[in-house]
């Protein structure tokens, strides 16, 4: 079941002081935002700089001035005669999709207390069992292939491609880095796209990959000694 938007966070919402009470919506730097949702019923909340942004599956829309983040315990509260949201900093796992996010959230808004998961997105705590959808390497959209692009992990074993031949071979990762080795693959005739990015998937997997969660919650492979985005596989969880 798709989710109709993945809403994810840049952290925004840092005290300027233990003395103060509230942070002025100045503090949140301009341009970034905090989301949260929950599900059961579906519902979201976008927080920036200037509105808190509510939406839920009935089509009810409450936008309110930022009133600034009252101090709470482990994380931040804001507090409008519309809606009340409460941040704690602490692990949250979304139980439809299985992401990870870095808060949980309480929304009381419309007369319902809403319980949800907001922030950034986390890494998975293990790869095992999840599969990924090939969005890029080293910056370039996938080619057209006889199948899909993906990469899949079970157990201690990767296994996928590009769409033309199949690669598969053993992986180790501590949710920071991943290691595979003994890559084997097929050895059908590509098209020169198809062959050059299959190539350079193989080569990227060779190496040891740092593994991070970007703002979209895509999972970024990156090779080299660099975070370059010239040298890194984009994936998109398939759930």
């Amino acid at each position: 079941m798709n989710r109709r938007t993945l809403l994810i966070a840049l952290p925004a919402f840092a005290l300027a002081g233990c003395a103060a009470i509230t942070t002025p919506p100045g503090d949140v730097p301009t341009g970034e935002a905090w989301f949260a949702l929950g599900n059961e019923p579906f519902w979201n909340v976008e927080i920036t700089t200037a509105r808190i942004v509510y939406h839920d599956a009935d089509g009810r829309r409450i936008s309110v001035a930022n009133p600034g983040a009252q101090l709470s315990f482990n994380g931040e509260r804001y507090v409008t005669p519309q809606i009340t949201v409460d941040v704690t900093h602490g692990t949250c796992r979304d139980g439809m999709s299985e992401r990870r996010y870095g808060d949980t959230v309480i929304v009381e808004a419309g007369g319902r207390t809403l319980r949800g998961c907001g922030g950034r997105v986390l890494p998975p705590t293990h790869l095992d069992g999840t599969n990924w959808r090939i969005l890029s390497i080293d910056g370039a959209a996938m080619a057209a292939g006889r199948g899909p692009a993906e990469l899949r992990f079970a157990g201690n074993r990767i296994s996928g491609g590009v769409g033309c031949n199949r690669l598969s071979g053993n992986f180790t990762s501590d949710g920071v880095r991943l290691t595979v080795t003994q890559i084997v693959s097929t050895r059908m005739a590509c098209e020169s796209a198809l062959a050059a990015q299959e190539a350079r998937l193989i080569a990227l997997l060779g190496q040891s990959l740092a593994m991070r969660i970007d703002g979209h919650g895509r999972l970024i492979l990156i090779g080299g000694t660099n975070a370059s985005p010239d040298a890194q596989i984009v994936l998109e969880r398939v759930i």
